[in-house]
């Protein structure tokens, strides 16, 4: 949401095998990768604008089982890309990514100066309210924690984590929790029952920074997120930030009715700062049927079937 940059290179493959760690600080000769999971605010309640131009929020944060997938390997210090969404990323300033700048400030916690080569296989679409550039440093973050025996819990992590931005800590756990203030501030929740709920997103290919969407809040405290049970929380909250969205591509409307429209869905919303939105199946079979209708009346509109994590 009040983000950071996205990062910047040039189109490599990608090898998205999964390895654990050997037991030896290092990159090893062998590629090592991790998923950074596509992140969903099942609500967001936005409360006031802050003084250093961030927003007070609430928010429980979600986190499905796909997404992008970081890979590092021995190579010189650099990012490159592959992947449907990588085009999109082309002409960022690679000194400023947020990949980078995660893998840098982690290689000087585990007392390195030369950070690995970094890949980024880009599978989700940018600028979507889901994550982008956060969940992919913080897939760096928790890589390179595996690869330099460095405690993935360690609070130095954390905090490098929040400077980098104010969703990657959230990013850094991709578990459901609460959070307040900047959205760095988490609270562990009772979640167990959301895990493995059936989950469809969808983007009407529709590019929308934060910037803009927190710009046309209205600045109207529209009270606090409940307490307790996450889903019930969620069903009796809201996304702030779906009006300010709606105003500026009036189609973030059309795909949240769509959702909510389909049987069984149980939550409809847009994510984040949008434009991508989901929805919450009571089945698979719920959400595999709402997918094929929406691909058969907007076969433009990119799709993500998954399960909350």
């Amino acid at each position: 949401m009040d983000g950071g940059p996205q990062p910047a290179g040039c189109s490599v493959p990608v090898d998205s095998r999964f390895r654990g760690n050997d037991g030896k600080a290092g990159i090893t000769p062998e590629v090592a990768s991790e998923i950074a999971y596509a992140k969903i605010n099942l609500a967001l309640h936005v409360r006031r604008r802050r003084s250093d131009g961030y927003h007070d929020i609430e928010t429980i944060f979600a986190f499905a089982e796909h997404g992008d997938v970081v890979a590092a390997e021995p190579g010189p210090p650099r990012l490159t890309l592959a992947g449907p969404f990588a085009p999109a990323l082309a002409g960022e300033d690679p000194k400023e990514n947020l990949v980078m700048r995660a893998a840098d400030g982690l290689c000087a916690l585990a007392g390195t100066d030369m950070p690995p080569t970094i890949r980024l296989d880009k599978r989700l679409p940018v600028a979507a309210g889901i994550g982008g550039g956060s969940a992919d440093a913080a897939a760096v973050l928790r890589l390179l924690c595996r690869e330099y025996d460095v405690a993935a819990d360690d609070p130095r992590v954390m905090t490098l984590a929040a400077t980098l931005g104010a969703d990657v800590p959230a990013c850094v756990r991709s578990v459901t929790v609460r959070g307040d203030g900047r959205g760095d501030r988490l609270e562990s929740i009772a979640a167990d029952g959301l895990s493995g709920t059936p989950l469809l997103l969808v983007n009407p290919r529709v590019a929308l920074p934060t910037g803009p969407v927190f710009a046309g809040w209205d600045q109207v405290d529209r009270g606090p997120l409940a307490p307790g049970d996450p889903l019930g929380a969620a069903l009796a909250g809201r996304n702030d930030l779906e009006g300010p969205a709606a105003l500026l591509h009036p189609v973030i409307g059309e795909v949240v009715t769509l959702l909510a429209a389909q049987p069984g869905a149980i939550l409809a919303r847009m994510s984040g700062s949008g434009a991508t939105c989901f929805a919450l199946f009571r089945s698979q079979a719920n959400r595999d049927a709402a997918d094929r209708a929406i691909a058969t009346r907007r076969p433009g509109w990119w799709r993500l079937a998954s399960r909350l994590r």
